[in-house]
């Protein structure tokens, strides 16, 4: 699948990078592991709505920021 789930876009690793967090600090502050934050950036894991909440949330952006559909 690589970064791009075939129903969802994502812009995560961009904007995580930008806000100058880790994979580890963006999982603390969400509750999840650093394994599930690697998993959406690859396009692997689709994350539910509270969590695509709390991750926007700590980038300071929307959840369309973050997630597009193709």
């Amino acid at each position: 699948m690589g970064k791009h789930h075939k129903n969802l876009l994502n812009n995560l690793e961009q904007l995580r990078k930008s806000a100058d967090l880790t994979q580890q600090q963006l999982s603390d502050s969400a509750g999840v592991s650093r394994k599930s934050i690697n998993a959406i950036e690859n396009g692997i894991y689709v994350p539910s709505t509270v969590l695509a909440l709390k991750i926007a949330q700590t980038l300071k952006c929307t959840v369309d920021d973050l997630f597009q559909l193709p």
